[in-house]
């Protein structure tokens, strides 16, 4: 019998009968398995980079901070850990700052079961998953400016990392190129592009490399 590929994942949740909740509708599925759990931020990140789950189930309000910056904080750690925000709350700020730190998905707890399940396999294969009206306010918010940034501070919502891939797409390498030139998977690469583009409000590569280009000729018109 063919043996099941598992798909491994951290719960992070300040409510011990809501992980116990998660933990038993994700762990019915043959294919997923809980590996470790955290009431609180401070002990998921010493935790989870060291188990290096394929994701993160993360709750957005904790005693001592938020699922979005335990997001950031593993997604400039570890790329290849993906973070789902679990929250009871439709905050669209909550929505436009879990984005930009880079989650891949951002669901409420009154998500049932099998749709859990579903997001969870969808963000262990890198795929963003953000309802499609809800993408749409934060595109909507990310172009008008009002999450705080103008067009060129759009760039410094990107990770170093990102920035490089951004540039690199503006050269017109493909992502498996750019992984042979950063010494990166080319599924690692799909996220970075993934993310960079919800950043900038954009939906293809093409938007982005045009995006950087008029910046770039605006800066030099202004030295």
């Amino acid at each position: 019998m063919e043996e099941i590929a598992q798909i491994t994942v951290f719960l992070l949740d300040d409510h011990e009968v809501i992980r116990r909740g998660v933990r038993e509708m994700l762990s019915a599925e043959p294919d997923i398995v809980v590996i470790g759990e955290a009431d609180n931020a401070a002990d998921a990140l010493e935790h989870i980079p060291r188990l290096s789950p394929d994701v993160a189930v993360l709750d957005v309000r904790l005693p001592d901070g938020s699922g979005i910056e335990v997001c950031r904080a593993l997604r400039s750690l570890d790329q290849d850990i993906a973070c789902l925000i679990l929250t009871s709350f439709s905050d669209e700020e909550a929505l436009v700052h879990a984005v930009l730190s880079g989650a891949s998905g951002y669901v409420l707890k009154g998500i049932r079961g099998k749709e859990l399940q579903n997001a969870v396999r969808d963000a262990a294969a890198g795929k963003v998953l953000l309802p499609p009206a809800a993408a749409h306010r934060v595109v909507e918010r990310l172009r008008t400016g009002r999450t705080g940034q103008d067009g060129h501070d759009r760039l410094a919502a990107l990770t170093p990392q990102e920035r490089s891939i951004l540039d690199l797409i503006a050269e017109g390498l493909t992502n498996r190129a750019i992984g042979s030139e950063l010494n990166l998977a080319e599924k690692t690469v799909k996220n970075y592009v993934s993310q960079l583009l919800a950043k900038l409000g954009m939906e293809r590569r093409t938007q982005a490399a045009a995006y950087l280009a008029r910046i770039q000729a605006e800066r030099d018109e202004s030295v």
